[in-house]
């Protein structure tokens, strides 16, 4: 062993010699071979152990392979967070309409990280630095706050636009003229037209959606303030305690113009006994009450045994040729009670008579001429999740006035079951053509 010792220690100093002269190949391939000499003479001495020398270059291995990964970790955390900082630029400028630079921030972010639109929670800071700050809005605000925010969003991207303000933009070319070419005016007016007489509002709130642009123009406060003034006159001058004409246009209790207000009743009347006084005959009577509201104040009431699908139809205008039918004018009425209350005084409709010559030299016996008209007064009230769709009867009473004398019979009918609700049903038929704009 002693020899074997010595000549190892010899050969490493023959080694040591020729590094010095060597090349540099040589010098590294001479190294190896001392730490392979080295290695081997600890296993061969004894009480050596071969596992604390592969240990420590496993050691080494497993310390430079963590190092190599944490490093690793640490710049793919630094790039995610570099792509989050640029993706959160780029939605800060898309909302101030700075559309162009918007995309390329988008672009350098994709760039970095291709998911980073997953990866990104939006949240209300109020501390923020001005880097994704409330770009989410919270799902506890009130709906009418995010339809103003919504309103002044689609303002703002129009403000950022070209010199020429555009409300929409052709999703295709066409050689054809798009609707966007049309001054604000025209355009106002044709939505003016949508509204129409009588008070569309259903097809204007559709026709918001078609786009930003439109959805501006069907916000405009005067088609909003010119239907609040046909319904409630001058008695809507003020907004107090509204917002907004909408919002009045929405909330204030109000009669519907899009359908009708129907009532079934039904009874059981007993018939006349027979001859042979065996049995007596029981009848079941039923009828309906119909009542259509106008815009411009005028109220048409119609009772018949005749169904909704046959009557409903004929209600459209004010020139119907039903012969038992009731014209007249109607108003709204907001009591202490803060309960809105309907009054219509309704009379038969007017026929001209033609003369008949065949007894004109016959005396005739005066008959005394009167006039007759109903006073009706209904309470509006809401009913299941539609609004102002229900009328309950609250009086009814016929008044009778003699021409020759001047003087008024007035007869109150009692409300009782035969008078049951009105519940409202829309016509589609009532909207689908336009006679005259707001």
């Amino acid at each position: 062993m002693a020899e074997a010792e010595e000549d190892c220690r010899s050969d490493a100093a023959r080694a040591g010699d020729d590094d010095e002269n060597g090349s540099p190949a040589e010098t590294d391939l001479q190294a190896q071979l001392q730490m392979f000499r080295a290695q081997w003479m600890f296993e061969l001495a004894p009480g050596g152990s071969s596992s604390s020398v592969e240990t420590r270059p496993c050691t080494a291995s497993r310390g430079s392979l963590l190092k190599a990964t944490d490093t690793k970790g640490k710049q793919e955390l630094a790039k995610e967070e570099k792509a989050r900082e640029l993706f959160l630029k780029a939605v800060e400028e898309e909302q101030n309409g700075a559309l162009y630079e918007a995309i390329k921030f988008y672009r350098r972010a994709m760039q970095l990280v291709p998911d980073i639109e997953f990866k990104i929670t939006y949240t209300r800071s109020p501390d923020g630095d001005g880097v994704g700050n409330s770009y989410i809005e919270d799902e506890d605000e009130d709906e009418d706050s995010k339809t103003a925010d919504l309103l002044a969003y689609f303002q703002q991207q129009l403000t950022f636009q070209e010199s020429v303000l555009k409300l929409c933009q052709p999703e295709l070319e066409s050689s054809q003229t798009h609707i966007s070419v049309l001054p604000m005016e025209v355009l106002m007016y044709i939505f003016r037209w949508v509204v129409s007489s009588d008070l569309d509002l259903r097809s204007l709130e559709q026709l918001s959606q078609v786009c930003r642009g439109f959805y501006i123009c069907a916000r405009d406060p005067e088609i909003w303030r010119l239907a609040c003034l046909k319904v409630w006159g001058r008695s809507c001058m003020k907004l107090v305690p509204y917002t907004s004409w909408r919002e009045m246009f929405l909330e204030r209790p109000r009669v519907r113009f899009d359908g009708v207000y129907i009532s079934k009743t039904t009874y059981i009347r007993q018939g006349e006994q027979s001859l042979d006084g065996f049995y007596r005959a029981w009848h079941q009577v039923e009828y309906y009450r119909y009542i259509r509201f106008f815009p411009d104040g005028h109220v048409m009431m119609l009772t018949t045994p005749e169904e909704p699908p046959s009557i409903v139809p004929r209600l459209r205008t004010r020139n119907t040729r039903t012969d038992a039918i009731l014209l007249g004018h109607y108003r709204l009425s907001q009591d202490t009670d803060n309960q809105t209350k309907v009054f219509a005084v309704i009379t038969k409709k007017k026929e001209e008579k033609p003369l008949d010559y065949k007894y004109r030299y016959f005396r005739r016996v005066p008959v005394q001429e009167a006039d007759q008209s109903f006073h009706v007064g209904l309470q509006l009230c809401s009913s299941g999740h539609q609004r102002f769709n229900k009328l309950i009867w609250i009086h009814h009473s016929c008044h009778i006035t003699y021409k020759s004398t001047g003087e008024t019979a007035v007869t109150a009918f009692e409300m009782d079951k035969m008078y049951t609700p009105l519940l409202f049903a829309r016509a589609r038929s009532y909207t689908a053509f336009s006679e005259r704009p707001l």
